[in-house]
C-alpha cells in the first residue's frame, strides 16, 4: 500500500504589484481641479497688479519659467521615458521660453517708457534752470 506524504507544496509568493500602478491616491478629476483652481485665482491676481509692479512680477515669473525650462530639458532628452512624454516636455521646453523671451522684451519696453519719461523731466528741468540762470544776469 502507497503511504500518502504529508509534503504540501510551497505556495507562491504574492504578485508584484504593476510598475504602473499609482502610488499616490490622487486622482485626474482631482488635478484637473486644482489646475482649473490655481489659473482662475492666478488671473485674478495678476489682474489687480498695478502697473508700477508689474516688472518685478515679470521678473520672477521668467526665474520660475527658467526652473521650467530645466525639468523639461531633463524630461525632452531623457531617453527613459516613452515618446508622448518626451513630446510633452518639448512642449513645455517652448512654451516655458517663449515665456521668457516675451517677458525680457515686455519688461525692456516698460523699463524704456519710464527710462523716457526721466530724461524728458530732467531735461524740462535743466531748461528751466538754464533760463532761470540767463534771466538773472541780464
Amino acid at each position: 500500500m502507497p503511504q500518502a506524504t504529508s509534503e504540501v507544496a510551497p505556495a507562491d509568493p504574492a504578485p508584484a504589484p504593476p510598475a504602473h500602478a499609482h502610488s499616490t491616491g490622487i486622482d485626474f478629476v482631482t488635478t484637473l481641479f486644482v489646475f482649473m483652481l490655481a489659473s482662475f485665482i492666478g488671473m485674478g491676481v495678476i489682474r489687480r497688479v498695478s502697473r508700477l509692479l508689474h516688472t518685478p512680477l515679470m521678473s520672477l515669473t521668467n526665474a520660475i519659467s527658467a526652473i521650467a525650462v530645466v525639468g523639461a530639458i531633463i524630461v525632452a532628452g531623457g531617453k527613459d521615458y516613452p515618446i508622448w512624454i518626451r513630446v510633452m516636455g518639448a512642449v513645455a521646453l517652448f512654451a516655458s521660453m517663449t515665456n521668457i523671451v516675451s517677458g525680457f522684451l515686455i519688461t525692456d519696453r516698460m523699463l524704456k517708457m519710464f527710462k523716457d519719461k526721466a530724461n524728458e523731466k530732467s531735461a524740462a528741468q535743466t531748461s528751466k534752470v538754464a533760463e532761470h540762470a540767463a534771466g538773472g544776469k541780464a
